[in-house]
This record gives structure tokens, C-alpha cells and sequence, in this order.
């Protein structure tokens, strides 16, 4: 099938090139890029004027449930959700069940993915056997079956011998260890973040110096090692400021934020809504604004969704019992849009180099993804076109968002994957 992508500004800041072209698609691949390409060239034309073509955007940090939890989401509604979202690659924590910890259950993994025929799973395996903090997983075994990283997410790796020992072995394979920082000491049987919102809600509060202290660890261990560290859902200003220490230092520290914590602050809970409860917990205000920062002035690698699908009786419960985490998908594109183009003014190649060029360097994904030859790798997304978000059109097994009902500015409209086209909808 031979397809035209018709009046979209093409943007790549890893190319320098912010620029309105058309493109030309045949058989999952673009063949033509070009100011004004014939309509007849083509079996079916996409116009998409007013829209930025950006190369597909990567997602670092998504739980797609299979092996084990398949009641939540498969790989096949995972990658579905995704594609509907904007997104062509996903990385898939290891907190299955079983563990992603070995080559066999990597390359299930990965049989999956290509057999569903939406977005590219990424797998990232587990530090540790079963993700228990004792002993190294069959990292190298892993990476010949492509694993883009390791990861005990869900827990952080459990002592400072095994992140030495991870960010040792990690080296020659040219990986990142990616980091769930949370002290467990500090957070049992808490929900939400411990400060002014918890003291009055009577909930008990996860400090952020939890996240803090396994920051510090690593990143003191990093220093020494030489290693690649990658600080996933990153959430306070502590650590923020801890990144950027040690970036200024010249040390490999990267890090992630979810459109969650840059959207919403601890105050939501208020409403006792489960789908406000997730790890790390919702901060507060000042940490939620410094977030902001470090994604003006650079400090921040990454956006991810973390994107955690859970059956409805896992949600819909006592804010105590409830499951930690939330989708974020479908809604990821129009929450930072909304947030970060429009209130806050951050450029739109600032926000493609988040959500995909800094992504895909990290995970190794070739830079040059818009060029002619090259398979078709596309998110084209309107960032003017307001959207009541609604999960009915959601591809996702769950639908457990904080967002649904929400108008938000901004949208994804189109997700190209070599011949898999995708026309986004996930609002009114």
C-alpha cells in the first residue's frame, strides 16, 4: 500500500529540520519526502495540516502485564494502546509474572509483540533473579535476546553490593541500569505522599526523602563505578537537583518524568480517588514545579508514562488496599501538550526531543528516522485541537485514569509503524 502523509510540519530536532513537507509511505517505508508531493501518487492521503510529524515516539516505562496478568492487559492491547496513544516503541518492565529474568521469558516476550503487529516491545530485563535482591538475573543472556536495560521496577535494586555489581556487568553491553527509587524502609503500608495533604486526609505518607536516598546511593555508586545510570519516574526536587549535580559533573546520569507527576500535585487525593494513588506518590506542588524546570533547562532526559493497567476491582476499593499506578498511553500526548506547550510555553521540539529523540538514544534506536529509505517510524499529532479525553476509546484492557472527562488541548492523530497506520482517537 502506497500512503501520503499530506501538509504536516515535519520536525526533528536531531536533524535540525522543522519544516512543512509531505511524505510518501509504500509498503512500510518512505520513499518520497518532499515540499509538495502529487495526491495521485498515492492510494490514500492523510491531510494532516496543522499537525507535526515527528519521528514515533518511545516510551522508556510501561507494564504490559503478560506473562501473569493478562486480566489487567496483554502485549496485544499494550501495543494497541500504545499505537492509538502515539507511541511506536514501548519498554516493558520485568515485574511479570514470571519475572522477565531470563532469556526464554524475554523471547515469549517478544514472540508476542511481533505476532500482535503494533508497536515495537523493547524488553527491559531484571537486575535480579526473580526481581528478590540476591543474586544477578542472566544479564548477558538477555541482551543477546535484546533487552534494552535492567530494571527490579516495582522495588529498587535491594543493596549497594548489587548496584555496583549491575552497573559493572552493564558496562560492556552498553546498558542503563534503570532505577525504581524507593527506600521500602520508609514507605510500608503508605499511599500518598507524607506532608501537609496527608496529615490532613489522615493517610499515612510516603516521605520523599524514600526516593531520595536510592537516588543519592546510586548515583554515589555510579560515580565510582562509571557506569550508566537511568533514574526512572524521578518525582521530587531533591533528586532533580541530584541529577543535575551529577550531569554537571560529567557523570552518565539520565532520568525520566511521567506526564502524571509534571500534570498533578498531592491534592488531588483529596477527593479520595484511587486513580490518584500510584508510586512514586503524587508530590507536592513545589516538587511538581521544579519538575517543570528540569524540563526547561534540560536536566530531564525523558517523558514516560508508566503506563499500569489494573482490573477495575483492583481500583475500586478503599484508597488503602487500592493498587498503585495508572494508565498513560492515551493520554500522554495531550496532558503534556496541554501542560507544557501551552502553559508553559515549552517548544514542541523541546517536547518531541523528550517523548523521542532523547528515548530512542537511550534505548539505541536509530537516530535518522525520517529520511527516504527509511521504514516508516512516525507520530503526527495536533498540538492546537482540543479533546475531552474519554476512555471509551481506549484500547487498553483498563481504564483506570485520573484523566477521563478531562479537556485537554492538543492530540495525537496519526501513529505509522512500517505498514501498520493507526488513526489515534482517544477523546471527543
Amino acid at each position: 500500500m502506497k500512503f501520503l502523509i499530506k501538509n504536516g510540519q515535519v520536525i526533528d530536532p536531531s536533524e535540525g529540520l522543522n519544516k512543512k513537507l509531505d511524505v510518501l509511505v509504500e509498503d512500510g517505508y518512505i520513499v518520497m519526502i518532499s515540499e509538495s508531493i502529487d495526491e495521485n501518487e498515492a492510494d490514500a492521503v492523510y491531510d494532516v495540516k496543522g499537525c507535526v510529524v515527528a519521528p514515533g515516539f518511545v516510551d522508556l516505562h510501561a507494564h504490559l502485564r503478560e506473562p501473569g496478568g493478562e486480566r489487567a492487559e496483554t502485549i496485544e492491547t499494550a501495543t494497541m494502546s500504545a499505537m492509538n496513544g502515539g507511541f511506536t516503541h514501548i519498554c516493558a518492565m520485568p515485574n511479570t509474572s514470571p519475572c522477565m529474568d531470563n532469556a526464554a521469558i524475554i523471547s515469549l516476550v517478544l514472540d508476542k509483540a511481533k505476532s500482535a503487529g503494533f508497536a515495537k516491545v523493547l524488553p527491559v530485563g531484571a537486575v535480579s533473579k526473580n526481581r528478590e535482591g540476591k543474586e544477578l538475573a542472566s544479564i548477558g543472556e538477555m541482551v543477546e535476546k535484546g533487552i534494552v536495560g535492567v530494571s527490579d521496577d516495582g522495588s529498587p535494586v535491594a543493596t549497594s553490593d548489587l548496584v555496583k555489581k549491575a552497573l559493572e556487568y552493564c558496562i560492556p553491553f552498553g546498558i542503563p541500569l534503570m532505577e525504581h527509587a524507593e527506600d521500602l524502609t520508609l514507605t510500608k503500608k503508605a499511599v500518598m505522599n507524607e506532608g501537609f495533604y496527608s496529615t490532613k486526609l489522615g493517610l499515612k505518607g510516603m516521605p520523599s526523602i524514600a526516593e531520595d536516598i536510592i537516588v543519592a546511593r546510586d548515583i554515589i555508586i555510579n560515580s565510582y563505578v562509571k557506569g550508566w545510570l537511568h533514574i526512572q519516574h524521578l518525582s521530587t526536587e531533591f533528586s532533580l537537583n541530584l541529577v543535575r549535580d551529577a550531569k554537571s559533573r560529567g557523570e552518565k546520569v539520565t532520568c525520566e518524568v511521567t506526564p502524571h507527576h509534571l500534570f498533578l500535585n498531592d491534592s488531588y487525593l483529596e477527593t479520595f480517588n484511587t486513580n490518584y494513588i500510584m508510586k512514586p506518590p503524587l508530590r507536592d506542588e513545589r516538587d511538581r514545579l521544579a519538575l517543570i524546570e528540569g524540563i526547561k533547562d534540560g536536566t530531564i532526559d525523558a517523558i514516560a508514562t508508566d503506563h499500569a493497567p489494573h482490573p477495575n476491582e483492583f481500583k475500586n476499593c478503599e484508597i488503602d488496599i487500592a493498587a498503585f499506578g495508572i494508565i498513560g498511553f492515551e493520554t500522554a500526548i495531550p496532558v503534556i501538550l496541554d501542560l507544557l506547550y501551552h502553559k508553559h510555553c515549552v517548544s514542541i521540539e523541546r517536547i518531541v526531543e523528550l517523548m523521542s529523540i532523547n528515548p530512542a538514544k537511550i534505548v539505541k534506536i536509530d537516530n535518522e528516522r525520517i529520511g527516504e529509505g527509511k521504514k516508516a517510524d512516525l507520530t503526527v499529532f495536533d498540538p492546537d485541537r482540543e479533546v475531552t479525553i474519554n476512555s471509551f476509546y481506549f484500547k487498553s484492557k483498563a481504564r483506570n485514569t485520573p484523566f477521563n472527562g478531562l479537556k485537554l488541548k492538543g492530540t495525537p492523530v496519526l501513529t505509522v509503524f512500517g505498514e501498520r497506520v493507526v488513526e489515534c482517537k482517544v477523546g471527543d
